[in-house]
């Protein structure tokens, strides 16, 4: 068995603890949500912004350790801060 990191170790622990349960009409739920996601990351507009190469140069260099075009990257920041889900966290 492969080492575990530390989030695959606490999932796999919480799974063997009986900690998660099925959900009912699960064909339901994933369409719902489906539908959640498609209507979320619609892009049906297109906005022109300057920021600073420095800043622009990071974006890039973020979207790639996340494996995300960087335009991809910005327009979710944008997402989760309108929604109301944007968190800082320390990078």
């Amino acid at each position: 068995m492969s080492k575990l990191k530390k989030d695959e170790m606490e999932l796999l622990d919480s799974v063997e603890a009986g900690e998660w349960r099925s959900v009912p009409d699960r064909e339901e739920e994933v369409a719902r949500y489906q539908e959640y996601a498609a209507a979320t990351f619609k892009k049906d507009r297109r906005i022109n912004i300057r920021i600073s190469s420095k800043d622009l140069n990071a974006l890039q260099k973020r979207a790639l350790r996340e494996g995300i075009p960087y335009q991809t990257l910005v327009a979710s920041v944008l997402h989760k801060y309108v929604s109301g889900q944007f968190r800082e966290t320390d990078a």
